[in-house]
């Protein structure tokens, strides 16, 4: 009976772990189901097997290209293998084939010569002329300066309608929550950021990349470009977008730790709608300026320096100041607690640790001066000291 009774018992154990499995599935098909996403215009899509949609003629002269080259190759790899099995089934040695005794034929030497390069031609003449339109940057309606930085591109619009006007773009800030926390939605996942690059429809835009740490790669497959940001050096390319909408990117070069997180997001506009935002970043960017002059009390400085922390710092330091492997601490570390300001101030200008650190000179005096304050005040760093502008705008000299 005891024998029995405990047979039961397992069966029954059994059966509930079944059951739960079972729930356990169908809520995991559930969540999948829930979370399934869609097409993203100007961006992947799902199951994507070709390429982006162009909205350039640069991207659709690249499609055409690889395409013909698809065509042409497997044409080859279907001459080349078609002549070798047939020959291999045609003069096998269980049929009777004997060998032929030749060697050195004019022939053949004549025909694996001139065959291949009338391909090699086929293929230089449409590949130089996509190649040549792609480096021809002349005449650009606007340039703008790309500066790949670990791990979010600074903009600067140095020529054209714009002109002056500089900010920096960052993965957006619910998406990273998102993937820290292993739960990943929407279309544009990993793809948003707080600052688009905004550009006009139509018109010819001029992209200068560099960087400021390691190489990166600045390429939005839509608008059929890519370009390495390379420390040191300024390269271009360009593009003309023949439709109004948003193109996404990502960097494209390894460039560290939080590489999956440096997408790039190109807004096209009208020319109206492009006017109107040019104005209002303007207007954004003038009530933002400070008074270099002004000398700030521990309280406000404090308080704008959490906020570019949050903004620019917080994605290596941590929220906790703590850092996280070979990043360096700033709760309780010998720099920022230093009286002498002068420290902290070159790091955050200069870098430091061989590009670990990333200079940050695309911040302004006011920002610079914030962010020290706020590290030299925060967590456990109760040290009362504060930094100035003007502390900064001097050691800029």
């Amino acid at each position: 009976m005891k024998t029995i009774k405990g047979l039961k018992s397992a069966a029954l154990a059994v059966h509930r772990q079944l059951a739960q499995a079972g729930l356990g599935l169908a809520v995991l098909l559930t969540t999948t189901a829930a979370r399934a996403v869609g097409d993203l215009p100007g961006g992947p899509a799902v199951n994507q097997l070709d390429l982006h949609p162009p909205a350039t003629r640069i991207a659709e002269e690249q499609i055409w290209l690889h395409n013909f080259m698809m065509i042409l190759c497997t044409l080859i790899f279907l001459g080349v293998f078609g002549v070798m099995f047939y020959s291999i089934l045609k003069h096998r040695k269980s049929k009777g084939a004997k060998p032929a005794n030749f060697h050195e034929s004019t022939t053949v030497e004549i025909a694996w010569t001139i065959v291949p390069f009338i391909i090699v031609i086929f293929m230089a003449l449409p590949a130089t002329k996509v190649v040549v339109a792609m480096k021809d940057t002349t005449n650009a309606d606007l340039t703008i300066k790309a500066t790949g930085m670990q791990w979010k591109w600074g903009y600067d619009y140095i020529k054209g309608e714009g002109e002056g006007i500089a900010f920096v773009s960052t993965i957006d800030a619910t998406h990273r929550a998102m993937s820290d926390a292993g739960q990943p939605a929407g279309d544009d996942y990993l793809l948003k950021v707080d600052n688009p690059l905004v550009v006009p429809v139509a018109k010819k835009v001029r992209i200068i990349t560099t960087a400021n740490d390691v190489i990166h790669s600045f390429a939005v497959n839509s608008l059929g470009i890519k370009q390495d940001a390379i420390p040191g050096f300024v390269r271009d390319t360009w593009f003309r977008a023949e439709q109004t909408g948003d193109y996404y990117g990502q960097c494209q070069e390894l460039c560290g730790k939080e590489h999956a997180y440096m997408p790039i997001h190109v807004k096209v506009v009208s020319q109206d709608d492009y006017a109107v935002w040019v104005e209002a970043r303007n207007k954004e960017m003038s009530a933002l300026a400070d008074d270099p002059a002004k000398v700030w009390a521990l309280p406000e400085l404090t308080a704008r320096g959490e906020k570019v922390y949050a903004a620019n710092c917080v994605a290596c330091h941590q929220a906790s100041g703590k850092g996280a492997g070979p990043i360096k601490p700033l709760d309780g570390s010998a720099v920022v607690l230093d009286a002498d300001k002068s420290k902290q101030i070159a790091i955050l200008l200069h870098g430091a640790g061989g590009g670990a650190m990333p200079p940050w000179p695309q911040l302004s005096d006011t920002e610079i001066a914030a962010v020290a304050t706020y590290t030299k005040n925060s967590w456990s760093n109760q040290t009362g000291q504060i930094v100035q502008p003007a502390d900064v705008a001097a050691a800029r000299k």
